[in-house]
């Protein structure tokens, strides 16, 4: 085996990709990786990669005896690097799959810097490759061209972005990841401090208090593409340690910002996708959108909408229809133009789907020229069906679905439904890119054991028309938060933060926070919005979503480079991972693992 050659002295004139038919006689120096080799007879060709792509190089014994030796070694992924002259490709020889399928280099020499063992998996964009292999080998899965799409793309997203808002006079400025824990939603990432024993820092979930402090400070306008931390399950579109987008604005109203960022997302679409989006997006508040789609994050792309029949069929001899509404719940149905195709089959498994939900059930009636068909007519006087059939602007050959219950629980329900509908009969439009703002939030929300928290942050503003009912109705009251939605995934929230210490005190003690643990806690804004705070406003966006949708991936794992399992962990470098007593004294910390469960 031939020794492999230095490096040293070689010089790379073009990426694979550049070489076109302007430089057909050109002498060039190109290195990558053998994408592949072809035995022709005695020629053998080499598919050249980069980053970029690939170009075929050519190694002819007649040309170049030792250069053609040489490749004649070659196997996949070995590192290498080639000098010669570019030719355009024979008649009846071109790829015009290839950005550079018309030419190709003919060998004078071949250096050979690294060779490669025999992988783990193939690296051709056909081939399905377990997902643990992939993060296992995640240097190889790197290099798959799809791959390199897909973090060129999100090079160019943060590229763009920092271009845009530096125009629009916003300043990029760094918080700190060793910061206090304060509770915003999540589980925090803790880390003990080894000079202040006893006491930890927590890794930011976002950096809210610090940005209105930047607003405090007189900045302004502040932007920051930021790494955030939150230790919760993980799915498909969440990870332990994510990306945002975070911008801040003194001086600053809901429709100011909202302008903004909408001119920001179009510019996105425009210069990565070449596609131009209708302006201003569309708005509903969050009562609209949980009334007609069930969700605060609806996918506007089909119909589908929920209408809420309680009214009219308050009166019909259906028991478990009158003993809902009785009980003070709803009945809410949606239209499926031309579902009345559906087979007694396909009703019977979303019924079954709906009570896996825990739902008591799924009712359906079929719209025909007769009126409805359904496994409760009997239930219904002709006068019900004929408004059942108005409300609902129900034709022949429509399906309607409906369900009763209580209210928080019938409307996801239905929004679940409506997208498992949307899914199964092909109704969406994947070329489609539907953006909605969700405005007016409640400002408080009950947990499951009945408090009240915040349905956004203790920070959000309360409308100033609503600041009344904190007294004596704190949950009527509506906020100044607002969530940018597309296709049905949230990709961006925020809000206009409380600028007057009076309010936010009032807030965290509605909250159940005292005094004391308000003075603990947020200290340091509290006594920050006493010294001047400007009004100021704020959102985030999910810089990893946004990627992944840009891109068209499936998942974020495929737009982050070094990304976790659903069980928060790395393949590649096998973390968490233990560590020695040492470090754990120097930190003042002892691990007390659960115990096993009793064998039987």
């Amino acid at each position: 085996m031939d020794a492999l050659d230095p490096f040293h002295g070689f010089q790379r004139t073009h990426y694979c990709t550049e070489i076109s038919e302007a430089d057909v006689g050109k002498e060039v120096q190109l290195v990558g990786w053998v994408h592949r080799r072809r035995d022709h007879g005695g020629v053998i060709f080499v598919d050249l990669r980069d980053r970029g792509g690939t170009v075929q190089a050519v190694f002819n014994p007649q040309h170049s005896p030792e250069s053609h030796r040489k490749a004649d070694t070659l196997r996949n992924e070995f590192v290498i690097g080639v000098k010669g002259v570019v030719l355009k490709r024979p008649e009846g020889m071109t790829n015009p799959k290839l950005k550079t399928g018309t030419v190709e280099v003919m060998a004078d020499e071949l250096a050979i810097f690294n060779r490669s063992k025999v992988l783990p998996f193939n690296l051709d964009e056909d081939l399905e490759v377990d997902e643990v292999l992939r993060l296992r080998y995640r240097y190889l899965d790197l290099r798959r061209p799809s791959m390199v799409a897909n973090f060129l793309m999100r090079h160019k997203v943060s590229k763009i972005t920092r271009d845009y808002f530096d125009v629009h006079g916003f300043y990029e400025i760094e918080t700190p990841f060793l910061t206090r824990s304060t509770p915003e939603g999540a589980r925090d990432y803790l880390v003990p401090s080894r000079v202040s024993a006893g006491s930890f820092y927590a890794l930011p979930q976002s950096p809210q208090l610090l940005k209105q402090i930047l607003m405090v400070a007189g900045l302004d306008r502040y932007f920051q593409i930021v790494r955030c931390f939150r230790d919760e399950d993980l799915r498909a579109d969440r990870q332990p340690e994510f990306t945002q987008v975070d911008l801040e604005m003194s001086f600053v109203e809901r429709d100011q910002l909202i302008e903004i960022v909408e001119a920001w997302i179009a510019q996105l679409f425009e210069q990565l996708l070449g596609k131009t989006l209708e302006r201003p997006f569309a708005s509903m508040s969050y009562a609209e959108a949980v009334e007609a789609y069930g969700v605060d994050n609806p996918d506007t792309r089909y119909g589908l909408k929920m209408k809420d029949l309680t009214d009219t069929v308050r009166e019909s001899a259906f028991q478990v229809f009158r003993q809902v509404i009785e009980g003070g719940g709803v009945v809410k149905a949606l239209r499926f133009p031309g579902g009345a195709r559906l087979s007694r089959r396909e009703l019977d498994n979303l019924d079954g789907m709906a009570k896996d939900w825990g739902a008591g059930g799924l009712i359906w009636a079929k719209c025909t020229a007769e009126g409805l068909q359904s496994p409760i007519s009997k239930f219904l006087s002709e006068d019900i069906v004929g408004a059942t059939i108005e409300r609902m602007a129900a034709q022949e050959g429509d399906l309607l679905l409906m369900m009763a219950g209580a209210a928080d629980e019938v409307n996801p329900w239905m929004g679940r439904l409506r997208a498992e509908l949307a899914e199964a009969y092909d109704l969406i439009d994947p070329s489609e890119h539907a953006f909605t703002w969700i405005l007016d939030f409640p400002l408080f929300e009950r947990d499951k054991e009945g408090h009240i928290t915040s349905m956004h942050h203790p920070f959000t503003a309360p409308q100033e028309e609503d600041l009344p009912l904190l007294d004596g109705n704190p949950e009527a009251c509506r906020s100044l938060a607002y969530d940018l939605v597309l296709n049905g995934t949230e990709i961006g929230g925020g809000s206009i933060r409380i600028h007057q210490v009076d309010t936010q005190k009032k807030i965290l003690s509605i909250l159940g926070i005292s005094e004391a643990e308000a003075e603990e806690k947020f200290g340091f804004l509290l006594d920050a919005l006493s010294y001047g705070a400007p009004p100021h406003g704020g959102i985030a966006f999910g810089l990893d979503r946004l990627v992944m949708i840009l891109a068209g991936a499936k998942s974020l794992r495929e737009v982050i480079a070094f990304p976790k399992t659903q069980k928060a962990s790395c393949l590649l470098t096998q973390s968490p991972g233990p560590v020695d007593a040492e470090q754990l004294r120097e930190l003042h910390v002892r691990t007390v693992l659960p115990k096993k469960p009793a064998s039987d």
